[in-house]
């Protein structure tokens, strides 16, 4: 896949600006000294603090983590990068989810040129953004809400698997311009994929 070309998965403006953030995060962790792989939680600790006050960061989830990744990690194939997001794993299983085209090895990040990177995101970002369709428009988070409920009301069987965090996510799919149907199968399929425990 080459660099501008739509990513292969429908992502939100939201997926992307987080995933940029990640990114940013990653680079900055290859860069300290024998950089460890980090749990999700970690990874958005780690972006959080370098943009406190980015208010789509903040809501990000842990079990909506695994599109984000995914972006980083076609940022780095295209760009002949290893690949930084085979370093956010499970917190329990120590392992890499679906966005981890095999392992990096310590030495493989050893002497990359990561100065461009920022330069090459932006351009990278710009082209996805570009290609999310117009009819995925974000909206704010007391009308992502209600429409999420007045769809959970009448589909409460197909609901019995989401986690409290999962919720989470799935209004910020929601607000992130996603239909209701849309966001639930997309977090069930995290939840499988990132090893989130099912509700009780």
């Amino acid at each position: 896949m080459t660099a501008g070309t739509a990513p292969p998965m429908q992502f939100t403006f939201t997926d992307i600006d987080v995933a940029v953030r990640l990114a940013e995060a990653l680079v900055a962790h290859v860069a300290t000294p024998a950089p460890a792989p980090l749990d999700y939680a970690a990874l958005l600790a780690q972006a959080r603090a370098r943009h406190p006050r980015d208010a789509v960061l903040g809501r990000a989830t842990a079990v909506g983590i695994g599109p984000k990744l995914l972006l980083v990690a076609l940022f780095c194939q295209q760009h002949e990068y290893p690949n930084l997001a085979a370093l956010a794993v499970h917190p329990d299983t120590g392992q890499p989810g679906p966005h981890a085209a095999g392992a990096v090895a310590p030495g493989t990040l050893a002497g990359v040129d990561w100065s461009g990177a920022g330069a090459q995101l932006a351009a990278a970002a710009k082209a996805w953004r570009a290609a999310v369709p117009a009819r995925i428009k974000p909206r704010a988070e007391r009308p992502a809400d209600v429409a999420w409920y007045a769809w959970f009301c009448s589909h409460r069987a197909d609901c019995a698997h989401v986690t409290a965090e999962g919720k989470k996510e799935i209004i910020n799919l929601v607000m992130a311009g996603l239909d209701p149907e849309t966001a639930l199968r997309r977090v069930l399929a995290a939840q499988v994929a990132y090893g989130a425990p099912a509700a009780a």
